[in-house]
Formats: C-alpha cells, sequence, structure tokens
C-alpha cells in the first residue's frame, strides 16, 4: 500500500463544497491534489485552491481546479500539506521541498491546517531532518559564517546539476544539520531576528488535524493547536 497515497486520499474527504484550500506542496500533497480533481470531476464538488508553489499550481491547473493567490482572499478555509518531521508535541519541520515561504503564509491565513505524512515522520524530537532557512541571495554567504560558527553545519542547497537551488521567490536556501532541536522556539526566534533570513522550517503550533498513513492504515491524531 502507499501510505502517501493513502494519508493524501484520506485528507481530501476534509474538503467541503465551497472551501477556499490550501493546496500544499510535495509528493504526499500531490496524491491529496489528485484526489480534490477527481472528487470535482466525479462528484461536483466545487472549491477554490490557493497554491503554495508553482509545481502544485501547474498539477492543479491540469485538472481544472481553480485557483487565486493568497492576497485574493480574505482567508483560508481549510490548508492540506506534507511535513518532513513532526514531534510528539506536533510541531513541525518543513520544507524539504523548498516550498517553505509560501507554505507557511497560506498556513498563517488558514482557519485549519492539516498535514498528511506516512509513519517515518514521525520523531520524538525534531532535527534529524536538516532544518531549511531561505535566505536572500545577498548576504547569505555571511549567513553561512554565521551557522557554521554556531555550529549548525550549514549547507547550500544546490540542484541536481549542482547549481545553488533558487526557491520560486528566487531566494536561497541552507539546510542546517542539526541532529537534535532542544528547543525550537528559542531557535524560530533566533532565525527570525537573522537579516537576511526570509523564512525558515520550523512550522510552531500551526497544525490542527495529522492525518497519518502506516501499514496498519490511516490514523486521524487531533492536536492542541486548534484555531
Amino acid at each position: 500500500m502507499n501510505l502517501k497515497k493513502a494519508a493524501g486520499i484520506e485528507a481530501a474527504k476534509y474538503v467541503k463544497d465551497g472551501m477556499i484550500v490550501g493546496l500544499g506542496t510535495g509528493s504526499t500533497a500531490y496524491y491529496m491534489v489528485g484526489e480534490i480533481g477527481r472528487r470535482m470531476r466525479e462528484e461536483g464538488l466545487t472549491i477554490t485552491g490557493v497554491t503554495t508553489s508553482m509545481q502544485t499550481k501547474e498539477q492543479a491547473e491540469k485538472l481544472g481546479i481553480p485557483l487565486k493567490s493568497i492576497d485574493e482572499v480574505s482567508e483560508v478555509d481549510l490548508t492540506i500539506d506534507g511535513a518532513d518531521e513532526i514531534s510528539k508535541d506536533f510541531q513541525g519541520i518543513k520544507g524539504g521541498g523548498a516550498a517553505l515561504l509560501f507554505e507557511k503564509i497560506v498556513a498563517t491565513y488558514s482557519k485549519q491546517t492539516i498535514w498528511i505524512v506516512d509513519e517515518s515522520k514521525l520523531v520524538n524530537q525534531l532535527g534529524k531532518f536538516p532544518l531549511p532557512v531561505e535566505v536572500i541571495p545577498y548576504g547569505s554567504q555571511q549567513l553561512m559564517r554565521i551557522f557554521q560558527e554556531k555550529n549548525y553545519h550549514p549547507v547550500l542547497r544546490k540542484t541536481n546539476t549542482g547549481e545553488t537551488l533558487r526557491t520560486d521567490s528566487g531566494h536561497y536556501i541552507i539546510d542546517l544539520h542539526l541532529e537534535v532541536i532542544d528547543d525550537p522556539e528559542s531557535l524560530a526566534t533566533y532565525l527570525d531576528q537573522l537579516v537576511g533570513v526570509v523564512e525558515h522550517g520550523l512550522f510552531l503550533n500551526m497544525v490542527s488535524t495529522i492525518i497519518v498513513g502506516s501499514a496498519q492504515g490511516v490514523s486521524i491524531i487531533d492536536t492542541p493547536h486548534q484555531k
């Protein structure tokens, strides 16, 4: 059984007629967007999508999902997105797909956020997955130096062809290989105040429901972070 697909299809059940839906990015979100497209074709579901990346925008357009930008809606009813790591207290790391800035903007203006993952993404403590930090190119080497001095083991993300990766906004990503994040809140605060950092992949107190695909089936976890 494809665990990501199972979680994505389950999450699409939360989408109701007339909703404005934040459409996440990544391999699990891909199945969710596909299932919403199927429901629109076969069940007559009508929604408006707000996408979190060019990749998801292209997929949604091919499926005929009507789209608006985050600036054309007052708020989003529900955002469904993947996550790279979720701790036992329901904090998350996102940004493995380089879409963290748009993902965080859409999640911030959402009434409810669902994360869809396979069971491998559930961890006791965040940090094994490298923490993405989106930075503007100008001054990025200064940030690399600061992160090296802090012993954060920074790596400038590259494409498969070896060029420096650029996000949909034209920024760079520095991945911090931290292994363990003891205090996500204070790390988030520290990164937020660094000049040149646009956004980071710590998504704290943002998720209301987590849908997990496992070999035993799909489980649903409601978190205390209900908005």
